[in-house]
């Protein structure tokens, strides 16, 4: 069963052992440097209002500011804070250059650039995360949650199972084991331990931030600049901007530590899951590749925090010495998330349970109405023998036709109906019809399926464009429509080969209903010379009875089927 119905190939297919040892090899062959993303900038000074900061100054300054004001009729706390917004501007063109002019509050060519880099950086991360956290987040906290509390994960893989549940309690109904598997559920969480919860939050507040970070509107940040003749290159007014920047000084601020090495692992390995199956795939090789580019655009957001003092930008643009970045809140709902994905992975896995068991028990029911015989599996079509085969709706039932076909069709059911249809004698006319088109429905049942199975043959219409299609070069989301086309186009004929037998059958029960029951208050009634074919032996009244039986039979394990496949 997969972790999840979006991603079934990688994710599902590491044991917990392997991702353990993948785990090991990235930490062992990480470059990454473990300095901090986000240094606080310890002179940045209080968060105070400049009305707050004045009134704690000394006396003698506040004299001077007051004796400044009497000259210039200008508030004394409006040159105080003028003081302090230049005081800053001149620090920022000091230890940055090119990044801001403070006189005209512009960001300059310096910053524009830095955006640039700033935004391929977290591009990086955008596409790992939506490959994996941005279209299931249960099932990327599942894999998470394989690295960060494995003595956890085994339990609720191994104790949950249902069909390991079925075996060690071979006497339980239905309702019970999955009663059991949700208790198995519950007991492995109590044992999430505190350092495991931590670990958790950790990378969760970890991943949301790098989330922020990806979705930040950088081109509506870097289309704001424009040429800009005094400085040979582009500026933008701090002004326009300034919204968005305080939104990004807070995500940076936020994310001011290094990814854990379980979350990178977690996003390469969702990220991988397009080129599962590509020629070559080399899961190390792509590893050590997404793990190289995440290093890259971790030193790059360190980078720019180092270069480009955005506080102090903020501060000085809109005249305000408290402004300070603020940590933004996420991760809180990661066990929400991850206790959900369980209960959805537990109720897939019973689903699949039940509907293995019921195949199990169709199987038995049809050991005995074929004799003893063995299905008839069609060619090519997806099994435990062949689980590359087409995975087409209606090839179970296909195979149980044909093989009735010839076990119980033939062999039993058709010598009563042939005298029927050459020589019966309908006393209504639109029962011989339908009688007619209905057996004739029939008896080309096994030339149907066996036509369909040519065309889903290796060497066949359906089966040459399905290995096309695997072996089809364009992406992966691409490549699967195009396969799940020829899939949905095989499995609509299979589908339309079954309705017709199934119509077939439903119109024979209902005209040998009223010939047996001798019906003639219905739409069918017997026919007018019955005497006369039952002469043939004394066993053909009872033929058709059995007849009438088995194709009522025939009904209840074509719809035992549907119910199965549809997990009713």
């Amino acid at each position: 069963m997969a972790e999840s119905g979006n991603f079934t190939q990688l994710v599902s297919s590491l044991s917990v052992d392997e991702r353990q040892n993948l785990l090991e090899k990235l930490k062992s062959q990480s470059n990454i440097s473990p300095e901090p993303l986000y240094i606080e900038d310890i002179d940045q000074g209080p968060t105070l209002a400049s009305e707050e900061r004045y009134v704690k100054l000394p006396w003698y300054f506040r004299l001077w500011y007051f004796i400044l004001s009497l000259i210039k009729a200008v508030p004394a706390v409006k040159l105080y804070e003028d003081k302090q917004v230049a005081d800053i501007g001149r620090q920022i063109e000091e230890m940055s250059p090119g990044l801001y002019d403070f006189q005209r509050a512009r960001l300059l060519p310096a910053f524009y650039s830095q955006m640039e880099s700033l935004k391929e950086a977290a591009r990086f991360f955008y596409t790992a995360l939506d490959a994996g956290f941005n279209r299931d987040k249960g099932a990327f906290y599942g894999f998470l949650g394989s690295l960060e509390m494995v003595s956890v994960h085994k339990k609720l893989q191994n104790e949950t199972d249902p069909n390991k549940l079925g075996e060690q309690y071979p006497d339980a109904k239905e309702l019970e084991i999955r009663q059991m598997a949700f208790k198995a559920m519950d007991a492995a969480f109590e044992g999430v331990t505190d350092d495991m919860k931590g670990a958790m939050y950790f990378d969760a507040r970890s991943l949301f931030c790098l989330k922020e970070l990806a979705s930040f509107l950088f081109d509506r940040v870097i289309m704001a600049f424009g040429f800009d003749a005094a400085v040979d290159g582009h500026s933008c007014s701090a002004s326009v901007v300034r919204e968005l920047l305080i939104n990004l000084n807070n995500i940076l601020l936020s994310l001011k530590h290094i990814p854990p090495m379980p979350l990178l692992e977690s996003l390469f390995i969702f990220l991988l899951q397009e080129k599962t199956g590509e020629p070559g795939f080399d899961i190390n090789k792509e590893i050590r590749a997404l793990l190289a580019r995440a290093e890259e655009a971790l030193a790059v957001i360190r980078e720019f925090n180092k270069q480009v003092p955005l506080t102090k930008i903020l501060r000085c643009s809109s005249r305000n010495i408290a402004v300070s970045p603020r940590e933004i809140s996420g991760g809180e709902d990661w066990f929400v998330v991850y206790r959900e994905y369980w209960k959805r992975h537990i109720e897939a896995i019973f689903a699949d349970y039940m509907r293995d068991r019921r195949h199990r028990e169709l199987l038995n029911s049809f050991r005995y109405f074929l004799k003893g015989t063995n299905l008839k599996i069609l060619g090519n079509t997806v099994s435990d023998a062949n689980p590359d085969g087409l995975p087409i709706k209606g090839a179970f039932s296909l195979s149980f036709l044909l093989t009735f076909y010839s076990v119980v069709f033939m062999a039993e059911i058709n010598k009563f109906l042939r005298p029927i249809l050459i020589d019966a004698e309908f006393r209504r006319k639109e029962n011989r019809t339908e009688f007619t088109e209905s057996y004739n429905e029939i008896i080309k049942l096994e030339d149907d399926i066996r036509k369909f199975e040519m065309e889903i043959s290796p060497s066949g219409d359906f089966g040459k464009r399905y290995s096309q299609m695997k072996q089809d070069m364009s992406s992966l989301p691409v490549r699967r429509r195009k396969i799940q086309i020829v899939i949905e186009e095989a499995s609509s004929e299979a589908v339309t080969i079954v309705d017709s037998a199934r119509r077939a059958s439903r119109s024979m029960i209902n005209i040998l209903n009223g010939i047996v029951n001798k019906d003639s208050q219905g739409k069918y009634d017997a026919i007018s010379n019955m005497d006369k074919l039952s002469g043939k032996g004394p066993e053909f009244a009872k033929g058709l009875s059995e007849s009438l039986q088995k194709f009522q039979m025939v009904i209840q394990i074509l719809d035992d089927i549907d119910a199965m496949e549809a997990g009713r």
